[in-house]
């Protein structure tokens, strides 16, 4: 990207306008919206409902530089910009800088170095398998489709996240097919989440994955906020305890499958929910002959159960532990830094984790193969430390601890402000 008063030519002969940051950074309100991508400006007020990846990444980004998460989103910018001629109306002034607010120049030059040189693409695959009917074949049973399910999310992460295939058709096809077919989810449910997630992680109000709906206070500054206000829906200095009733016991069998199916319903995604569909006939065409319905529907129940635990260790020892704040507008590489960490490499983490274990290198290059953060891990903590910023690594047990011991301090933190503020 071009340096801080470099001018470029506008994409179309549409956009002739000339805008300061003080111009575009008014247009962020749901019924005005500009961004700047490559210091070029667009107004995309009205393309917002029909953009592919939700209305709500966009509108994150409204009044403000977009160029780091439109190139860690798309793949193909030339296929891209035909979208975006209509939308231009205009640059930067040549006397405005390329980035808004407080980014920072040199982190977002470096980086978009590193980006270059680390776009990849890779295939992976995943086949499912059932067993038994006595106690014993029905725990192994219920274990093995956990286990098959929490693979197949990593591997609809993969499609999800356009990695797989050069076409970005293909892997939305097969996205559908492995959400869909293999766990019974919604990619557009899963699209419109996750997408806001690396756009803004961690980010009150924006990131889905920490709207907890106040079951939980998370971070340092929401429980002092709650406290303050004297709101105790629930007793959140013992948050760490009853986390492990509500949390990884309940999110996927309860509020993830009710969420996702009130979702397609109510949007009237009947392409998505035909494909969920699929997995259930599917899946209760095999096991009801061996467990009529009911006992299908508890093995069904139970599996989830144990991929709940899977996946919300897995994801909350990358992301909980590490700070959680309002809005700030810091450049791509700051946000995603002060808001990851990783987990040490090893043949089970990598395998545990779908690779994940590498959440940096994963929020930092959201389309790269997952098998190659290793190859670029060092590099990424070379330009931490030559910018002063934190790269974070854990063992996978103190992953897990931190978990706990973060919901500890926020509720304590909470307790503290409630009593005596």
């Amino acid at each position: 990207m071009g340096g801080g008063g470099q001018q470029t030519e506008p994409v179309s002969g549409k956009g002739t306008g000339f805008f300061t940051w003080e111009e575009v950074q008014k247009h962020s309100n749901r019924n005005d919206q500009w961004l700047v991508v490559k210091r070029k400006v667009y107004n995309v007020t009205n393309w917002a409902k029909r953009h592919p990846g939700g209305f709500r990444v966009i509108s994150h980004y409204a009044g403000e530089d977009a160029t780091e998460v439109f190139a860690a989103f798309h793949p193909d910018q030339d296929f891209v910009q035909k979208f975006l001629k209509p939308l231009h109306i205009g640059e930067l002034a040549a006397t405005e800088p390329s980035q808004d607010r407080e980014k920072n120049d040199s982190i977002i030059k470096d980086f978009d170095s590193l980006r270059v040189q680390t776009e990849k693409e890779a295939l992976a695959w995943l086949s499912v398998c059932y067993w038994g009917t006595s106690w014993t074949m029905t725990f192994l049973c219920a274990t093995l489709l956990a286990t098959a399910q929490a693979q197949a999310g990593w591997l609809q992460h993969d499609f999800g996240h356009l990695s797989v295939f050069r076409k970005s058709k293909w892997n939305h096809l097969v996205h559908k097919f492995v959400i869909g077919h293999l766990k019974g989810a919604s990619a557009n449910w899963w699209n419109h989440r996750h997408f806001q997630h690396h756009a803004k992680p961690n980010i009150f109000r924006k990131d889905p994955d920490i709207n907890v709906m106040d079951v939980f206070v998370l971070g340092n500054t929401q429980p002092v906020e709650y406290g303050i206000k004297k709101i105790k829906k629930m007793p959140y200095n013992r948050q760490h305890e009853y986390f492990f009733l509500l949390g990884p016991p309940l999110l996927i069998p309860v509020f993830y499958n009710f969420n996702i199916f009130y979702t397609m319903i109510t949007r009237r995604d009947w392409v998505d929910l035909s494909w969920a569909m699929t997995y259930y006939f599917r899946y209760y065409f095999c096991f009801v002959p061996l467990y009529g319905f009911w006992g299908s529907f508890a093995l069904q129940l139970f599996a989830r159960f144990l991929e709940s635990h899977w996946f919300v260790w897995v994801t909350q020892m990358n992301h909980l532990p590490m700070e959680m704040e309002h809005e700030k507008r810091q450049d791509w590489m700051t946000t995603q830094l002060l808001s990851t960490c990783n987990v040490e490499q090893s043949f089970f983490n990598d395998w545990f984790s779908g690779h994940l274990n590498f959440q940096i290198e994963h929020h930092l290059f959201p389309r790269m193969p997952r098998h190659n953060y290793h190859l670029v891990a060092p590099q990424v903590r070379a330009l931490c430390e030559k910018h002063g910023i934190p790269y974070e690594m854990k063992s996978l047990w103190r992953g897990m601890v931190d978990v706990v011991r973060s919901l500890k301090k926020s509720g304590d933190l909470w307790l503290d402000a409630y009593l005596h503020k």
